[in-house]
């Protein structure tokens, strides 16, 4: 878009000499009007990069504070068996987080950023432990759970993002 803006005010400036050489003033409005048009279009432009930059996705940082019963607890014979290497680790998938209705019903309607890995059914918060430094996509949270992703239990999106949801609406208005 600044190419455009560089073209109308280079025709601005061309348009301006006639103007000045010349007893005709229709040379001059035209270049008042390549001028404008430059302005409006650095104001669309300035418009567009603000709805698009980060706080207009709708994304935030969600503080997640992980208690005993968000991680399953082993059994009492699981400490027999060796703990699993870093390779098998890379191989598995977290499991699905058990996502109560009312949290489902709240999720669906946001527009949050949750991030996926191609060929894993998974959506994650950008801070999950599992997803680390892993290549992933961000998506709409609404289009993740469309093209049918599922939240990760390790991270809980939707329990999370739900809670932030809920704790927006409950917060007074500024007057």
């Amino acid at each position: 878009m600044l190419y455009i803006v560089l073209l109308l005010v280079l025709a601005a400036l061309g348009l301006l000499v006639p103007a000045l050489t010349s007893a005709q003033t229709h040379w001059a409005w035209l270049s008042v009007g390549a001028s404008g048009a430059a302005a409006a279009v650095l104001v669309l432009d300035w418009w567009l990069r603000r709805r698009s930059g980060p706080g207009a996705a709708g994304t935030a940082v969600v503080d997640h504070q992980v208690s005993a019963g968000d991680h399953p607890v082993e059994s009492e014979g699981a400490g027999d068996e060796p703990p699993k290497s870093p390779p098998d680790q890379a191989f598995s998938e977290p499991g699905e987080e058990d996502t109560d209705a009312a949290d489902a019903l709240i999720v669906s309607e946001l527009t949050d950023e949750v991030r996926v890995l191609d060929e894993r059914p998974r959506y994650h918060l950008a801070d999950c432990s599992w997803l680390a430094a892993r290549p992933s996509l961000g998506l709409p949270i609404n289009e993740a759970r469309h093209l049918g992703f599922t939240p990760c239990a390790v991270c809980r999106p939707d329990a999370g993002l739900a809670a932030r949801e809920r704790a927006a609406g409950q917060s007074p208005e500024p007057s």
